[in-house]
């Protein structure tokens, strides 16, 4: 596993997110209680950026049209249509 120093974890504070760019992809890296996660920060349905979205718990919402994921596998929790999965890191 390669291991790429996108910034320090005092950048990003509890029930925070930041997006960075890993290579050429947009990341969203999400701080919750002091634990590090790392998806892809387009939305799979119509590419929102989800840093700019709402995060409630482990979820993330993306202001465009609502599609939710899960902060720590990129997983789809809910949307109207069936979307994909978003990719996660390990961080």
């Amino acid at each position: 596993m390669v291991r790429i120093l996108v910034g320090k974890t005092t950048e990003v504070m509890p029930g925070q997110m930041k997006k960075v760019l890993v290579d050429e992809n947009e990341v969203v890296v999400i701080n919750i209680d002091g634990n590090y996660f790392a998806i892809n920060d387009t939305c799979s349905h119509a590419g929102g950026s989800l840093s700019e979205g709402k995060l409630d718990g482990y979820a993330i919402t993306c202001d465009w049209h609502g599609a939710q994921f899960e902060c720590r596998s990129g997983k789809l929790i809910k949307f109207p249509g069936e979307i994909d999965d978003l990719r996660s890191y390990d961080v």
